[in-house]
């Protein structure tokens, strides 16, 4: 199980662009903020490059000191918070993990917010940040979400299954038939998430600016890459 980090780094990120605008007098209106999404297949080394390409971003944005910011799965606790809802649905609130069935009963005995409401929470969260700018969003149909907003750069990563399931089996402590497994899991979860909620097809690249094979292209390489293609937008 991959714990789901603290909801700090949202408030930090909250608080520091509250505290630009008051010290700025707000984004002046030729001053685009971007925004990037990141889908991807599992064991891609998302949240890796997420980090690289933030400090990337960060390095390459010196006329605004607002800082760039990671949601992963800390989006969920960002999530809970903005409805004010308990912290103990974290745990029902991964890439498709409520199936139709719990759907139903939780709707007829109202124990906690049906999936799909919590998807248009998680959508109206994922705008909020998105228009704020400075925001890497990784999964949850984020490109979807927020393709109709202007500042939004839309990336999708992809590896080979061997070396994904390599980069599991290492990154999360697995064996590598857990590896194996998780990987195909996490994969399928993410495409019927897609399907489910938005009908879309999660390997349609039309749905992306830009498609990268972690596996022929090292994470710093294709942070950069990302990060370059991201200043150049208009």
């Amino acid at each position: 199980m991959i714990a789901t980090r603290n909801i700090e780094p949202c408030v930090s990120f909250i608080s520091s662009q509250i505290r630009y605008a008051n010290e700025s007098g707000g984004v002046a209106e030729n001053s685009v903020r971007r925004t990037v999404t990141i889908s991807r297949q599992t064991g891609c080394g998302a949240f890796l490059v997420a980090e690289k390409l933030a400090h990337f971003l960060q390095e390459h944005s010196p006329k605004d000191p607002s800082p760039w910011t990671v949601f992963d799965r800390d989006l969920i606790d960002k999530v809970l918070a903005d409805h004010d809802l308990p912290h103990y649905l974290a745990k029902f609130l991964p890439e498709d993990r409520v199936p139709r069935v719990e759907d139903f009963l939780d709707e007829i005995f109202d124990v906690y917010p049906p999936s799909r409401t919590i998807v248009l929470q998680t959508a109206e969260t994922m705008l909020k940040l998105a228009a704020m700018g400075h925001v890497i969003l990784i999964g949850r149909g984020g490109n979807l979400v927020t393709s109709r907003l202007p500042n939004v750069f839309h990336v999708r990563l992809v590896a080979p299954f061997e070396k994904r399931v390599e980069l599991a089996h290492t990154q999360y402590n697995m064996t590598k038939t857990e590896a194996h497994k998780f990987c195909l899991r996490e994969d399928r979860g993410r495409a019927r998430y897609l399907k489910k909620y938005f009908n879309a097809d999660i390997n349609d690249p039309l749905f992306y600016h830009m498609v990268i094979n972690t596996g022929q292209m090292d994470f710093d390489a294709t942070a950069k890459i990302i990060g370059e293609a991201v200043l150049k937008l208009h």
